[in-house]
């Protein structure tokens, strides 16, 4: 293919660095979030609304960049992880329908979200998202994808019983299985992609939990704002040490 018959897309190459970054950003969502709407004392609605807001700036920021801005899109990744975590709170506690309930209603958001992306351009992989009807429908998908990993890790491990390590255990298995099926598969790739896009969620969130729940809760009660903070620097030093590039798409 000739390289006058690609375009660079405004989303980060799909990499290993991609992957760390992204589970390190799901499990700040966690922290930052609850460190907002608990251990700032102003709730889930008034959490939402807040980070509602810094998503839908950070979205229209994205979306009016002229090319892929590394600390811009993972700025926006962020804003989608702490809206997800008190959205997914707020209708899995305020509004009453526990977490069995939320997880299904985001799993059904998701899907919806990505069958209507599929028919209005015909394709839901990644390296096609270069305009801005591709973003908005990107960026929808992921936020439900980033509530409904909330709704999911809270509902493994309080519901299901597994306790916070655990959970992180099993969803970092089930990671390791969609890499092998990358690996050792002809498995469609956007669809291992988005299965383990929504994953890290959830591994984040349990991750998250467990670094600043009580230890008579499982976690290990260490403070929301200096986990977070520790979580920022992190994702800081690989965006900036490690370079990233868009990912191309094929016409």
């Amino acid at each position: 293919m000739n390289t006058r018959d690609k375009s660079l897309s405004k989303v980060p190459e799909v990499t290993l660095i991609f992957w760390i970054i992204k589970i390190a950003a799901t499990t700040l969502g966690e922290t930052g979030g609850d460190a907002v709407s608990m251990s700032m004392g102003l709730g889930y609605l008034l959490g939402t609304g807040i980070f509602a807001a810094l998503f839908v700036v950070a979205v229209g920021f994205q979306i009016s960049a002229k090319q892929f801005r590394p600390l811009l899109y993972w700025a926006t990744i962020v804003a989608t992880t702490t809206v997800g975590t008190t959205l997914a709170d707020l209708a899995d506690r305020s509004l009453g329908i526990g977490y069995a309930g939320g997880t299904a209603l985001l799993f059904t958001l998701l899907v919806l979200s990505l069958f209507v992306w599929y028919r209005s351009l015909g394709s839901i992989s990644v390296y096609t998202v270069s305009s801005p009807k591709a973003e908005m429908f990107y960026w929808l998908t992921i936020m439900f994808s980033q509530t409904l990993g909330t709704a999911l890790g809270d509902w493994t491990a309080d519901t299901a019983g597994f306790g916070y390590a655990r959970a992180a255990m099993v969803f970092g298995a089930l990671l390791a299985v969609v890499a092998a099926a990358y690996f050792w598969t002809r498995v469609s790739r956007t669809l291992l992609f988005w299965v383990a896009f929504v994953l890290t969620r959830p591994l984040g969130a349990v991750v998250g939990d467990f670094l600043d729940k009580p230890i008579e809760a499982g976690g290990l009660a260490l403070s929301r704002y200096m986990a977070s903070a520790v979580l920022l620097v992190l994702m800081a030093a690989c965006i900036l040490l490690v370079p990233q590039r868009a990912s191309r798409k094929l016409h």
